[in-house]
């Protein structure tokens, strides 16, 4: 499973490069502001730096709706790096835009999918990757680790080639479900990737080990 860490914060992205597990990253124009970066020039600086740090396929988010805007702005960005994947929400142009892409080797990612239809529209379409999102489904007292389940199965049924980019992974225990279902993909904050180091018992273990250890170089 690839893990892709989902913020645009340059130093976040860079510790999880560093940890050696980073495969990608997802940005959104929520994550951009956030990091106080506003202004078509000023993110599309921003792609470039991520693009200098890692290694791996890196989603940049279109903002247009429609069907030409989508493709423009789309055409744009993939020619800013070979690692860029065009971002693409589930909406109707959304979905035709990411048919042109397909057939032009552009790499998609279709986004704010919420359902098992929307993602076979997806994968129909020709999509990269689809990112259903499970932390707000579970907001909404749906279970999101069970719509990725149900999408994995139904793109092994046919062969899909699509990615299950597992999307809004809230804790280390969506991170692990996500592992037992099958996803391709998650994208999550650095602080649920750094959370799989952690557990009480390796704590205990090595504080004895280091306190043993010192007991006999006296």
């Amino acid at each position: 499973m690839k893990f892709f860490i989902d913020t645009a914060n340059l130093q976040e992205i860079q510790e999880a490069h560093d940890l050696g597990v980073l495969d990608g990253v997802t940005t959104n124009p929520s994550l951009m502001a956030k990091e106080g970066i506003f202004g078509h020039d000023n993110v599309i600086a921003h792609y470039k730096q991520i693009s200098e740090i890692v290694d791996g396929d890196i989603s940049a988010e279109v903002i247009a709706t429609d069907f030409d805007g989508i493709v423009r702005e789309g055409e744009f960005l993939a020619e800013l790096h070979p690692n860029i994947v065009v971002k693409v929400p589930m909406i109707r142009d959304g979905v035709k835009a990411i048919r042109y892409f397909s057939e032009k080797g552009i790499k998609t990612n279709c986004t704010l999918v919420f359902s098992a239809g929307q993602a076979i529209l997806a994968a129909k379409a020709g999509a990269t990757y689809v990112s259903p999102f499970i932390g707000r489904l579970d907001d909404i007292s749906t279970d999101g680790i069970q719509l990725i389940e149900q999408i994995v199965q139904i793109y092994s049924n046919y062969g899909y080639q699509t990615q299950v980019l597992a999307a809004s992974v809230r804790h280390v225990m969506h991170l692990v479900q996500c592992a037992e279902v099958g996803a391709d993909v998650v994208t999550c904050p650095l602080n649920v990737i750094t959370g799989l180091l952690k557990h009480p018992l390796t704590d205990i273990g090595l504080e004895k080990f280091l306190a043993d250890h010192a007991k006999g170089n006296k």
